[in-house]
C-alpha cells in the first residue's frame, strides 16, 4: 500500500455524528464516521467476520473498534509501520504486518494480548490467511517475496520470490494465491503446493495495481489500478473487463452475496461495480466519501464498508506531494445502504 507514516499519540476514540450524502444508483451512502483523536498514519483496515470488531492500522499500533458504534475496544501496541491485519479463527489468533520492523505481531483475538513476533521478509505490507494451506502470508514489498507462516508454530516455513513488488494477495481456496505486482503491472499466480510462481500475467491496460479481490465462484480477480478496475480470469490470466473507477484507488473489496466490487479511491469516491455475470461488469455508482479514503474493508457479515482517512491541511497553489493531515483528525468513514 502507498503509505505515509506520521508520529502517533495515544488514541482516544470518540463517535461522530452521521454524514449524509445523496443516495446514488447503488443505494450506498456514508452513514457514520468514527473518530480517533491522533495524528498517526494508517494503511489497511480489517473487519473480523466472527465478531463485532474492526481492526485499524495506525502508525505504531492497531486500534480495535466496535464496528457498529465506533467505541474503543482496545489497542495492540508496538506495531511500528503496521500495514495490515489477518485472522486465524480456528486458533483464536490475529496477525499484524509491521513494515518498519520487518516482522509480524501475533495477538489473541479475544483479549488483544500480544503473544509474540515472527520475523519476515523486508517491509511486510499486505497480510492474509489462506484457508486452503492454513498459512499466514505476508507480501514483502522490499524483498520482493512472500513469507509463509505456519500459525500452529508461528514460524516462517517458506519464502517464495515473486519477481517484483507484491502489493496484495488473495486465495482461490484451492491451493493457488494471486498477487498484484505493483511495479510491473502484473498478477502472478502462486502454487502453494509446489511453493513457486506458476504464471506472470500482464494486466494491461491497467497500471500500478494495488487493491485486489476475488470471486471464487466465477474465477475472477478484481485489480484496482489507476482510474480503472481490471477483471482477470484465474483460469488463464486473460483480462475479461476494464471498468472506469475513481482516481487514486488503493483498495478493492468484494461482497460475494450482493455480487458487488468496491474500489476505494483517494480522490474521495467509492466506486461500486456490479458483477452481472462472469463476463459482464458495470459501474453502478461513485459514492462520495472523503478525500484520502483509499483503503478499504468490506464486511460481508453486515454488508458495510469501512474506509480510513483524515482531514488535510490546505496546500499552496502549485504545491506537489501529499498534503499534511490535520493533527487528531484520523477517522473511519462507514458506508452502507
Amino acid at each position: 500500500m502507498k503509505k505515509a507514516f506520521l508520529p502517533v499519540a495515544l488514541s482516544l476514540l470518540t463517535f461522530a455524528g452521521i454524514q449524509a450524502f445523496a443516495q446514488g444508483a447503488s443505494g450506498y451512502k456514508v452513514s457514520n464516521t468514527f473518530h480517533i483523536a491522533s495524528g498517526g498514519g494508517w494503511d489497511y483496515i480489517a473487519a473480523d467476520p466472527s465478531s463485532n470488531r474492526l481492526y485499524v492500522s495506525h502508525g505504531t499500533q492497531v486500534n480495535i473498534l466496535d464496528k457498529t458504534t465506533g467505541d474503543s475496544l482496545g489497542v495492540i501496541p508496538n506495531t511500528t509501520g503496521v500495514h495490515g491485519i489477518a485472522f486465524v479463527q480456528s486458533l483464536g489468533k490475529g496477525y499484524t504486518s509491521n513494515g518498519r520492523l520487518n516482522n509480524v505481531t501475533v495477538f489473541n483475538l479475544k483479549t488483544g494480548a500480544v503473544l509474540g513476533q515472527v520475523a519476515t521478509g523486508q517491509n511486510p505490507d499486505a497480510i492474509m490467511y489462506d484457508d486452503y494451506s492454513k498459512k499466514i502470508i505476508t507480501c514483502n514489498g522490499r524483498s520482493n517475496d512472500l513469507s509463509i507462516i505456519d500459525p500452529a508454530t508461528d514460524a516462517v516455513v517458506t519464502t517464495i520470490p515473486v519477481g517484483g513488488k507484491p502489493e496484495t494477495a488473495v486465495s482461490d481456496g484451492e491451493g493457488k494465491v494471486y498477487v498484484n505486482i505493483e511495479d510491473k503491472s502484473e498478477i502472478v499466480a502462486v502454487d502453494l503446493k509446489t511453493k513457486e510462481v506458476k504464471a506472470h500475467w500482464s494486466i494491461a491496460p491497467g497500471e500500478g495495481p494495488t487493491g485486489l479481490a476475488i470471486d471464487r465462484k466465477t474465477h475472477r480477480l478484481f485489480a484496482g489500478c489507476d482510474k480503472m478496475l481490471i477483471v482477470v480470469s484465474t483460469e488463464n490470466g486473460a483480462v475479461v473487463a476494464n471498468v472506469g473507477i475513481g482516481d487514486g484507488c488503493d483498495g478493492v473489496g468484494f461482497d460475494a452475496e450482493r455480487k458487488l466490487v468496491f474500489a476505494s479511491c483517494g480522490e474521495g469516491v467509492l466506486s461500486v461495480v456490479k458483477e452481472e455475470s462472469a463476463s459482464k461488469f458495470s459501474l453502478l455508482d461513485n459514492v462520495p466519501t472523503k478525500r484520502g479514503a483509499r483503503t478499504i474493508a468490506v464486511d460481508e457479515s453486515n454488508h458495510m464498508v469501512y474506509l480510513p482517512t483524515a482531514d488535510f491541511q490546505a496546500q499552496a497553489a502549485g504545491a506537489t506531494g501529499r498534503p499534511q493531515m490535520v493533527p487528531g483528525s484520523f477517522q473511519i468513514v462507514v458506508v452502507s445502504k
